[in-house]
């Protein structure tokens, strides 16, 4: 589904020149859960950057179903990254100003569609994750770790292919952490995606079917 092909990334030029990406290879299969642990800095943010085209590499290919769309404009890979990739983040980057709902649509509402259909996904969604009577509040209504089911529920309204997730359980507790794992793996399997997850929690990477370390901008099998 997502693959990447000597992958390098790296910023400014000459003696400034600051290698974050060396030459990495990965493949996301249909339905795969792959993991990504490594240390601060080691280029995991980056990576997961790359292959959700919000970044582009120096060198290399990203290819998703077989097609090379590294090189493509920014028009182009936005309207491809809307509809492959769903996002999820460590710090859940709610709209303050729309209530639980909208904030599940804002995919659709970027895109310039807002029907009845997208709100009954929108409202499927949140009460998958939970949330069905809570649509109406906005995010300061919300505890943390509703707020994160929300911005999962959010990532999830484009049914996107494959669903990108950096540290989504950092900035929680440990109990609402494991809630949200569950949820996470639950989502991904009844939606039939797949799902690359940087974390520094190994015994979330332990749960994905693929397990990858990454140091110095390289990965390995762990």
């Amino acid at each position: 589904m997502l693959e990447l092909r000597e992958v390098a990334r790296w910023y400014g030029e000459g003696a400034k020149k600051v290698g974050v990406l060396d030459g990495v290879d990965l493949q996301v299969m249909p339905g795969q859960t792959v993991a990504i642990v490594g240390p601060s800095g080691s280029g995991k943010s980056t990576l997961l950057h790359v292959a959700g085209l919000l970044d582009k590499p120096n060198k290399g290919k990203v290819l998703v179903d077989g097609e090379d769309v590294a090189r493509l404009n920014d028009d182009a890979r936005a309207g491809l990254r809307n509809s492959v990739c769903g996002f999820v983040y460590q710090f859940h980057h709610l709209l303050r100003e729309f209530t639980a709902l909208e904030n599940v649509l804002m995919p659709h509402v970027i895109g310039g569609r807002r029907d009845a259909a997208a709100e009954g996904r929108a409202e499927g969604l949140l009460k998958a994750v939970g949330l069905g009577k809570r649509g109406g509040h906005y995010p300061y209504q919300l505890s943390g770790g509703e707020q994160q089911r929300v911005a999962l529920a959010r990532a999830l309204m484009n049914r996107p292919k494959v669903l990108l997730a950096d540290e989504p359980t950092g900035n929680l507790d440990p109990h609402t952490a494991e809630e949200v794992v569950k949820l996470l793996f639950k989502i991904v399997k009844d939606e039939g995606m797949s799902a690359l997850i940087v974390t520094h929690n190994p015994e979330l990477a332990k749960r994905c079917d693929v397990y990858l370390g990454m140091d110095e901008g390289r990965l390995s099998a762990k």
